[in-house]
């Protein structure tokens, strides 16, 4: 899926999920209240973090994406295992991605 794509639909989950606990616990006191805008905004914080917390350029995305595929399927999303797993099979990598790790 595009980034930008994904960037979008955090966004307008965690918007939803927030909008919709708030309205939720509306009908209880003002603590809990309080209580359900704070886990919102904590998820919708969240949500949006993770999906703008792609490391590297398009480029280095680009050139090392064949190889996330081919040797470290397993460990996707986890971009922090994806990328000691490349570093564990930098022998088995093409030579773009080579070049990305060598930077």
């Amino acid at each position: 899926m595009n980034a930008s794509l994904v960037r979008f639909l955090a966004r307008f989950i965690a918007g939803f999920l927030a909008g919709f606990l708030a309205r939720f616990l509306a009908r209880f006191s003002l603590f809990r209240r309080r209580i359900a805008v704070a886990l919102g905004l904590s998820i919708a914080l969240f949500a949006v973090s993770s999906a703008v917390a792609e490391p590297g350029t398009p480029a280095q995305r680009k050139a090392c994406t064949p190889d996330v595929y081919r040797l470290c399927a397993g460990e996707i999303p986890n971009v922090r295992a994806i990328t000691a797993c490349l570093r564990r099979q930098k022998e088995n990598l093409s030579e773009a991605c080579k070049a990305v790790f060598e930077q």
